[in-house]
């Protein structure tokens, strides 16, 4: 056999092992092959960088044990390129381009079906402004790719350009991947998709199990599937002759990926766009400042039926009731009378937000997090950040006293509430307890979309991407919520929360929207009353430019934690000692979450790339020292939260 030298990456997490490493492979071996080698004692997958290298001297060499699927060479390069930018590891990059996953047995992919490709369900009639966005978007395609942003009100069509453009890029003979933030919360796009493309359609989501992933993949690498569709994770599909990727609700933070690596589904969009001369389409009716400044933009014009409703604001402070002020009662009266069907969105689950003692000062914590303890209708207080639950009190754990006060309300004290005052009105809620088992959310929202006359209320997720007929009202409980975060981003994401709802609002008829808040002053209620867009991004970006925030500087974090904090902040000390020359905020410590006391540094910079490699540098060399004390930590660039 005609074996040559190789560079393989091991898909190992270690960063003392995040380096290549030098294997000998027959001839037939490309980049991007996935193989098996040994490494310390042990099998494991790596990735083909590059092959007919020099081997290093005076080793002897190890053979390949087994050849297994290939990657795409821009997909590895992609990944690289990704590891390099978000001080991750190469392995753990590859991982996300080359995913493990079984062959399931005694089963075969679905036959390739070309007559899918002619459309089940005929295209709509395009307004002027959606057809010049289609021509720019084609234009660009054969001309070999850039990004745009597709900005329009909810309502005003922007799915229809999704859909020609990939109906472009498929008579082009090249392929498109569509990202939405949760595929859960998007049926009724998925299922235009599905009358459009049939089984030219391949979906990765995280329902899917590992064989089930495999198949799909598998589909889209012979290219049975043209159209992906998909989370973020998708980005990574193994489309060939890649023309297209479109990011729908662009502004959702879920894009951004919690966990090692860090990406950001979007920038590696850009990205990837950018290695295969493919359209990059980034649609929102509320974009990121980011988006906003960068990309050149496509404008779609109103909605294509109907009006966008008034917007009554509540001002807390001179209402009495709560969750339900007398204006929201008596809009919620209309639509009992009509017959008609409301949104009320409270982004906080559980019963009501904290317990106080009147009689000492006392909030029950989480043991484990610095956060306070929701109790929920199971007459239980829950942490919901690590799980932790115990029995509501009857007197006050440090001093006796019987004097608890319940803070605050929850959606399931909103329906409560409702069940009170609305007996005769189906309530039907959305939120992480509500949807906890597979099939709940799906169901949820049919039967809402099925029902005459309803009330839908829960958490965020009832905001996201959701048509349905015969909402005469949409309202929003508690505005500010989300003003109360520690976050640069907050009056982003109030505003962003705030018009999304109103969009779902007189769609078919004449609808009406309430959003009740103590702060009636605060841009993101001002702007999102006016539906001014175009208003809240241009004072947001000049609030960002004054106090160097993206888009204006990039932001990169570097969180540690363990059991000591001391330990988290020498460490964080270490590593700002190691990055000179750069503008460095702390390490501060941060709240303890799940029995780990944390700590954060923060970079505001143009470069980076520069820190994150940096940073990446000092912690594989501070491993072996970590691992000792349990101290872990993760770069995180382009952060979602500050």
């Amino acid at each position: 056999m005609d074996l040559r030298p190789a560079s393989i990456f091991p898909l190992v997490t270690a960063r003392a092992l995040a380096h290549e490493f030098t294997y000998l492979v027959p001839s037939e071996v490309r980049v991007g092959q996935v193989v098996r080698v040994r490494l310390g004692g042990r099998r494991v997958r790596g990735v083909v960088s590059e092959v007919g290298v020099a081997p290093p001297a005076g080793i002897e060499l190890l053979e390949i044990d087994e050849l297994a699927e290939s990657v795409p060479s821009p997909l590895v390069e992609l990944a690289l390129w990704l590891a390099d930018y978000y001080g991750s590891t190469p392995g753990r990059a590859l991982a996300l381009v080359a995913p493990a996953a079984p062959r399931r047995r005694g089963e075969r992919a679905r036959p390739l079906q070309r007559e899918a490709l002619v459309a089940e369900r005929a295209p709509e009639k395009l307004t002027a402004s959606q057809q010049e966005a289609i021509r720019r978007i084609v234009q660009s395609l054969d001309r070999g790719g850039s990004p745009f942003l597709l900005y329009g009100v909810t309502g005003s069509g922007k799915t229809e350009v999704y859909l020609q453009a990939c109906a472009a890029a498929l008579e082009r003979g090249k392929g498109a991947i569509v990202l939405v933030p949760e595929i859960s919360l998007t049926p009724q796009t998925l299922g235009r998709f599905r009358q459009r493309f049939g089984e030219e359609i391949a979906v990765l989501h995280s329902h899917l199990t590992v064989a089930e992933r495999r198949d799909e993949r598998e589909r889209i690498a012979l290219g049975q599937a043209r159209v992906v569709i998909g989370a973020r994770s998708a980005v990574f599909a193994p489309v060939a002759d890649l023309g297209l990727i479109v990011c729908d609700e662009e502004h959702d933070s879920s894009f951004k990926q919690e966990s090692d690596p860090r990406y950001d589904a979007r920038t590696v969009a850009v990205k990837r766009a950018a290695l295969e001369g493919a359209v990059a389409v980034f649609g929102s009716a509320t974009p990121r400042p980011e988006s906003w400044r960068a990309l050149e933009r496509l404008e779609l014009g109103g909605r294509l039926i109907g009006k966008l409703p008034p917007v009554r604001v509540v001002d807390m402070r001179r209402e009495r009731g709560f969750p339900l002020s007398a204006p929201l009662i008596e809009e919620l009266d209309a639509v009992v009378e009509a017959n008609a069907k409301a949104i009320l969105l409270l982004n906080r689950r559980g019963l009501i937000s904290a317990m106080h003692c009147r009689a000492c000062g006392l909030t029950p914590r989480c043991p484990n997090c610095d956060v306070a303890l929701v109790l929920h209708r199971d007459d239980a207080l829950h942490c919901h950040h690590c799980g932790h639950s115990e029995p509501e009190p009857e007197i006050c754990p440090a001093c006796g006293s019987p004097e608890l006060s319940r803070i605050g309300a929850g959606t399931q004290k909103l329906e409560r509430e409702l069940a009170r005052l609305f007996p005769g009105l189906e309530r039907i809620r959305l939120d992480s307890d509500t949807t906890a088992h597979p099939g709940a959310l799906a169901e949820a929202l049919a039967r809402f979309a099925s029902v005459q006359s309803a009330v839908l209320l829960g958490t965020q997720m009832i905001a996201k991407g959701h048509h349905f007929p015969g909402v005469a009202l949409a309202a929003v409980v508690d505005a500010d919520a989300g003003l109360a975060q520690p976050d640069f981003r907050a009056e982003e994401r109030t505003f962003q929360l705030l018009t999304q709802l109103a969009g779902r609002s007189g769609r078919e008829a004449p609808g009406r929207v309430v959003i009740q808040t103590f702060q009636p002053d605060s841009e993101s209620v001002r702007f999102a009353a006016r539906h001014d867009v175009e208003g809240f991004l241009s004072a947001e970006l000049e609030r960002r430019q004054e106090l160097d925030y993206p888009p204006f500087k990039h932001l990169v974090r570097i969180v540690a934690a363990g059991p000591d904090q001391a330990q988290a902040m020498r460490l964080l000390e270490e590593i700002k000692g190691g990055i000179p020359g750069e503008n460095l905020i702390g390490p501060a410590p941060l709240l303890r979450l799940r029995g780990r006391s944390r700590a954060q540094l923060v970079a505001k910079s143009s470069q980076p790339r520069r820190i994150a490699q940096r940073a990446a540098e000092l912690l594989a060399a501070a491993a072996p020292a970590m691992r000792r004390v349990e101290l872990s930590a993760v770069v995180d660039v382009d952060p979602q939260g500050f």
